[in-house]
């Protein structure tokens, strides 16, 4: 039961990351682009979901 748990928890502390990782990749790809700031909302809202998800997965 124990085991369960702890991957439970260290999935809910990697979706954490979700959120800057996704927003330096579209910060990354926006400036490339010449499109920075958005860049940056797109990268932020694809983190949120990215982090929904994993979290949905982790139960």
């Amino acid at each position: 039961m124990t085991d369960e748990t702890d991957e439970t928890n260290k999935k809910w502390a990697v979706s954490g990351l979700c959120i800057p990782g996704c927003l330096f990749i579209g910060m990354g790809i926006g400036w490339a682009l010449g499109y920075l700031v958005q860049g940056m909302f797109v990268g932020l809202g694809a983190g949120f979901l990215v982090m929904a998800l994993v979290r949905l997965k982790a139960g």
